[in-house]
């Protein structure tokens, strides 16, 4: 992109992409353009291929010579450490890095006043679960300082999200935003801030919009952080963590609690603690959303939610979880399983059975938790599992004695009051969890 010298008579702007004039708004761009009085040239061109970008800056007239380069190409493939490869790291590169290292290099013989390349705030924060963008973006900020160490004008400016469409378009920035306290910039703002940010005298700059505490908080759950010490809401919540630390030593662990639970209950207790625990880093209200069977990826984690998650997991059950837990566990029954497992595992005391029987009676426990109490009614099958249990469901069984007027409505007031686990809990053994405790 070029852009002319202060108070010059030049308009041209010279806009790549590899699409071109083919490219999603294009025409719509260049129609605003026009308007504001510019001279838009709209080229297909991969500035990433270096020998198609010398060809389109010898097409430059002499004159309208280039004055300045904005560089903003890029693309995401977000991923936690453990799961990337050398090819996702070469498609992040390619766009983001190769192209601004040509620029670089063509450009030099150009009489330039600006260079600007757009950066993110991943690269100076280093954002959980975008490994190959924040490193991307790392480069670009070695390269503006190293331009300007030479002499070179270069500002390299380390964007948080963006408001409206773009590679943050509004629900990922929503969900960012909730996530990390990095609010979606208004465009506008950001524009302007680009316009102060390349005059000034600082080759690598910051431009976000920040949530101090929840920014604070979701980058210190990851690791501690010395680029955030000094920020007024850091000790507050190390201290407010440390004394949780210690709240938490003085009572039972997740393991010792589950070992005294029923083994019927067991699953369920993990179930709800992941279901409740994914629902408040997606910003949920309640876990209506997370069903028990629902893949992870669909209920709309990324990266940065899988480890956010994996942390919130990993502190309340004492365990070393993987940050490619929910990719290797993708639904919240998968991964309550697995969690049970590691904290009760086979042939420690207070740990499932691992016989045929066991994991058949696991299994059918597990089944009827999930169906709602409604339907166990409309379908008739509650009437059906109280009889196995040998409670007369309507309180007027012809095998049992006679029960004193008004009996079978508090029967069936007690249950209602009860919830499925312990239903099950009756229909399977004949009395519920409360009694055998």
């Amino acid at each position: 992109r070029r852009i002319p010298r202060p108070g010059g008579s030049g308009r041209r702007r010279v806009l790549l992409s590899r699409s071109g004039p083919d490219a999603p708004g294009a025409g719509e761009l260049a129609a605003d353009l026009r308007a504001l009085g510019a001279e838009p040239v709209i080229t297909a061109c991969d500035t990433a291929d270096r020998k198609a970008l010398a060809a389109v800056l010898a097409a430059i007239p002499e004159d309208a010579p280039l004055t300045g380069v904005i560089h903003t190409a890029g693309v995401l493939d977000d991923g936690v450490v453990d799961g990337l490869t050398p090819e996702r790291f070469a498609t992040v590169f390619r766009a983001k890095v190769a192209s601004a290292l040509l620029l670089d290099e063509l450009t030099r013989a150009h009489d330039l006043e600006v260079f600007a390349l757009f950066s993110s705030a991943s690269a100076a924060v280093g954002n959980p679960g975008q490994g190959t963008y924040a490193a991307a973006n790392a480069v670009l900020d070695a390269l503006a300082e190293q331009r300007r160490a030479e002499g070179l004008p270069a500002t390299s400016v380390a964007y948080g999200a963006w408001g409206g469409e773009g590679m943050a378009d509004g629900v990922r920035a929503a969900a960012l935003a909730r996530r990390t306290g990095i609010r979606p910039l208004d465009p506008d703002l950001a524009v302007l801030a680009l316009r102060q940010v390349v005059t000034g005298s600082d080759p690598v700059a910051v431009v976000a919009d920040v949530d101090p505490d929840r920014f604070v908080r979701a980058f210190t759950t990851v690791r501690p952080s010395s680029l955030l010490a000094e920020m007024p809401a850091y000790a507050a919540l190390k201290k407010a963590a440390s004394a949780g630390g210690e709240a938490a030593d003085s009572g039972p662990s997740l393991r010792d609690r589950l070992a005294r639970l029923p083994e019927s209950r067991r699953t369920q207790t993990v179930l709800t603690l992941v279901r409740e625990r994914a629902a408040e880093v997606l910003g949920l209200t309640g876990t209506d959303q997370v069903g028990p069977d629902r893949a992870f990826r669909d209920l709309g984690f990324d990266s940065l939610g899988a480890v956010e998650l994996r942390n919130q997991l990993g502190a309340v059950s004492g365990l070393t979880l993987s940050a490619t837990l929910v990719f290797d566990h993708p639904t919240p029954a998968a991964l309550a399983a697995h969690i049970l497992g590691q904290l009760l595992p086979a042939g420690t005391p207070g740990a499932p059975a691992t016989d045929g029987a066991g994991e058949e009676e696991r299994a059918v426990r597990a089944a009827l938790a999930q169906v709602p109490m409604d339907r166990l009614r409309d379908s008739g099958l509650l009437d059906q599992l109280l009889d196995l249990a040998g409670q007369d469901p309507a309180g007027t069984g012809t095998d049992q004695e006679a029960e004193p007027s008004g009996a079978g409505d508090a029967y069936d007031a007690s249950i209602d009051a009860m919830d499925v686990d312990g239903l099950v809990q009756a229909a399977l053994n004949g009395n519920p969890d409360e009694e055998r405790d």
